[in-house]
């Protein structure tokens, strides 16, 4: 990103025309970076609170007052039991200096609650580690020159407009595209056939697919004999699923089932680009398993335009202790709380199986009051008097209300940071362009302080923001260079593999690894098939992707971007909507055993019947009732990764 600078203001944002993977685009949302950095309510000095937890009422303090009242209740809390403590933190700021270095190395020699950081991406990413050794995938730049694009659980159009650039241009070069989704998106519209599953059934789909492999003899054999493991496991494990079967289960047609297994097999080169948002279900990493599996059975690998991507930042080359410092740590080390069930653990008391009450929660780079599943219990454990909160922010997000203290965090205008990708494989820096507003700090600044008033004297805590950029990848990468140049190549083969060379022990994907065996269709927690008395009073499958001009919770605040958006709204079948006597238009309640949320309903055949979408992820004081979606999202967990399920979520709708 180019930023251009007149008089120390930043007035214009752009992209860098030179960069490969984003050729000087920015998505909506980026674009108006410079209206977020200047945003009348910008927050630009330290708050206390000075009304009830939850209301927003707050007074102006010194910096000096706000670190010393943290420092003075830490060092309570820690002498008790450091295990109290608990960050809470994702990717609100994505970059490897602002993220997570000086703080961990704070909260680790604190000795504070470990955060197990599952909210996104960790059930897709586990069964990427257990099927290709690591988060590695194919260069997102061949997409151009692939001649079948899958675009699986991705509206990529509102969320990964870089690589729809290159499905656009394989596109014009003949390339079919194909969109499997629940939704009708944006991007399906765009697509050459758009296939509707019901949530949650991915994996049923992969394995029908598998299963016309086999039966019609569309497999590379060499590929699977040369470079894969555990093949007769995984063979007799898609034997039983036929396109009939496999029809069943996802709600579509059977000839679906084997057009898209014919085109798979026969147009090459093959790629699929899948996202998270088909893992955040039950079953989530088993359906990332068998997809996964897919391209080796048809040897598309062989080619660099096929394959598949759903991440690439195994790639990237981060030195994670230097960075994080988890020698630090106590022994024994830390217990583990998982940030997708916040809610019932802020409200869980003190016992020999959870460990000390949560006193004190520390929130950077995320709103978990906003983004967590079943918020009414978040908000609820946000609201006790006896949790002190501090939230590092630069709005007044849900979670912000809730705080006893705010402190002014730095836009990535202001602050320096490198990063690495989940979507490309290069590594960039990021350069202040503009000094930091009112008396706003970054991340690192304030755990630095919070170190030293702490008493903690380890040369990790004096370490500047260059210096921790330069450790996050070691001697992998030319610092200089880096700096110089701004983003930098990772030196990678074009077709990785090729040959095999998987990142694991032998180089060959198994399809049976161990502690796992092979995958398997995993039922959502809440169907029609799976919980069929659930289901009679909640007949409804709903799903709560972004809205398309939000990324989460981030940009809901952005004026510009709020007014395209409208409103939260519900989309639903006509079908549906004709059943329960619903005009468009109008305020409804969505609901179901865990809570109610109002907001208007958009009657449309973007929704596939059977299926609401509650585009999200909103505010909640932008609700109609000041809630969200999440009010609605359970806190069960994916088989693997101990991810979410936001997608896996039964409800009715009813007029008021």
């Amino acid at each position: 990103m180019l930023v251009s600078v007149e008089d120390g203001v930043a007035v214009r944002v752009q992209g860098d025309p030179d960069h490969p993977p984003t050729h000087g685009a920015l998505c909506t949302k980026v674009a108006r970076y410079t209206e977020r950095t200047y945003h009348p309510d910008r927050l630009l000095h330290p708050l206390r609170r000075v009304g009830p937890k939850g209301s927003g009422q707050f007074a102006k303090i010194g910096w000096n007052e706000a670190l010393a009242q943290i420092t003075a209740r830490l060092r309570d809390i820690a002498a008790r039991d450091p295990q109290a403590i608990l960050p809470y933190s994702y990717a609100g700021t994505m970059g490897r200096v602002q993220g997570d270095s000086m703080s961990a190395r704070f909260f680790h020699r604190l000795g504070a609650s470990l955060l197990d950081r599952t909210i996104c991406a960790s059930a897709g990413g586990a069964a990427l580690n257990a099927t290709y050794g690591s988060r590695v995938g194919m260069h997102v730049e061949h997409y151009r020159d692939s001649k079948l694009i899958l675009i699986w659980g991705s509206n990529s159009i509102a969320s990964n407009l870089h690589f729809w650039s290159f499905a656009q241009a394989a596109k014009r070069n003949g390339a079919k595209l194909v969109c499997i989704d629940p939704r009708r998106t944006e991007t399906a519209d765009k697509c050459h056939q758009h296939i509707a599953l019901l949530p949650g059934t991915d994996g049923a789909l992969a394995l029908g697919l598998i299963h016309q492999l086999i039966e019609h003899d569309w497999l590379d054999l060499d590929y699977i004999e040369r470079y894969t493991d555990d093949w007769p496991r995984l063979r007799e494990r898609a034997g039983a699923w036929t396109a009939e079967r496999t029809a069943a289960v996802c709600g579509i047609g059977a000839d679906e089932v084997r057009g898209l297994a014919r085109d798979y097999a026969t147009i090459r080169p093959a790629a699929i680009r899948l996202n998270y948002g088909m893992q955040r279900v039950h079953g989530g990493g088993s359906a990332v398993r068998l997809i996964a599996a897919l391209p080796c059975l048809i040897g598309a690998w062989r080619d660099p335009a096929g394959g598949l991507l759903l991440s690439s930042s195994g790639f990237a080359p981060i030195e994670h202790a230097a960075l994080e410092r988890p020698d630090l740590m106590p022994t024994p080390r830390p217990r583990v709380i998982n940030m997708s069930t916040i809610g019932d653990d802020l409200l869980r008391p003190s016992s020999a199986d959870f460990g000390p009450r949560i006193e004190a929660l520390i929130v950077y780079n995320s709103n978990p009051v906003a983004v967590a599943p079943q918020s009414t219990k978040v908000a609820a454990g946000f609201a006790r008097e006896d949790l002190f909160t501090v939230v590092l922010e630069q709005f007044q997000t849900d979670s912000a209300d809730y705080a006893d203290i705010v402190l002014p965090a730095t836009t990535q205008l202001e602050h320096f940071d490198v990063h690495s990708s989940y979507g490309h494989t290069y590594v960039l820096v990021n350069e202040p362009a503009i000094a930091p507003l009112g008396e706003t700090r970054p991340n690192t600044a304030v755990f630095r302080e919070l170190a030293a008033r702490m008493g903690f004297t380890e040369p990790c805590f004096r370490d500047d923001d260059v210096t921790i950029g330069a450790q996050a990848f070691g001697s992998h990468v030319e610092f200089p260079r880096l700096r110089r140049e701004g983003w930098v190549r990772l030196a990678l083969p074009q077709a990785p593999f090729a040959a095999g060379g998987f990142p694991t022990p032998n180089g060959r994907a198994p399809f049976a690894p161990a502690g796992l065996g092979v995958a398997d269709f995993v039922a959502p927690y809440e169907s029609r098939q799976s919980a069929p008395e659930l289901a009679q009073r909640y007949p409804l499958a709903m799903i709560s992707p972004p809205a398309r001009h939000f990324l989460n919770s981030t940009f809901v605040n952005v004026r510009s971007l709020r007014s395209i958006e409208g409103e939260p709204l519900l989309e639903i079948h006509p079908q549906d909507a004709e059943a329960r006597g619903l005009r468009d238009g109008v305020i409804v309640r969505t609901f179901n055993d865990r809570g109610e949320y109002r907001c208007r309903v958009s009657i449309t055949d973007r929704a596939r019947p059977g299926v609401v979408v509650g585009l999200g992820v909103w505010w909640r004081k932008f609700g109609v009732a000041g809630t969200n979606t999440n009010e609605l999202t359970s806190q069960r967990l994916t088989d693997i990764g101990r991810a979410p399920t936001f997608y896996d979520c039964l409800v009715e709708v009813a007029a008021l």
